[in-house]
């Protein structure tokens, strides 16, 4: 037979002591402030940002087609992510990609993640953490500058 503390347990999910508080909190980040982890939003107005000045890119130099537009995002990603360890959008709103160990994620990591990114299931199925498997598959996290 289940008891009424069973199945309360069973609704609630795991106990709470287990649970993290915040994103990144398992991690090692703070919860807000520099090196907490960028929120969706910030996330997501990041990516509108660099979508719209590689259309704009696309489509002066390139004709506009979508894959014009998807090479463009995709080297600007490879080249900015991979060197700087942010793109534009990134840079304008205070975040960037770091590694785990905090150091810059490097070439071959932003190729995959990039590769992962275009791709975009990737990148909206997250953790806990707020890590997309994009960023999981190459250790790396987007964090507040």
């Amino acid at each position: 037979m289940v008891s009424r503390r069973d199945l309360g347990s069973w609704l609630e999910g795991p106990p709470q002591s287990n649970m993290q508080q915040w994103p990144g909190q398992r991690l090692g980040l703070p919860q807000t402030g520099s090196g907490s982890i960028a929120r969706p939003g910030r996330r997501i107005a990041a990516l509108l940002i660099d979508w719209l000045l590689c259309y704009a890119i696309a489509n002066a130099f390139l004709g506009g087609g979508q894959l014009a537009i998807l090479g463009v995002f995709a080297v600007e990603q490879l080249l900015l992510v991979g060197t700087l360890g942010y793109s534009i959008g990134h840079r304008l709103l205070g975040i960037q990609v770091r590694k785990l160990d905090g150091s810059a994620p490097g070439l071959l990591p932003a190729v995959v993640r990039t590769v992962l990114l275009c791709l975009v299931i990737p990148a909206v199925i997250f953790d806990a953490d707020q890590r997309g498997l994009h960023d999981r598959a190459m250790g790396t996290i987007l964090i507040r500058r």
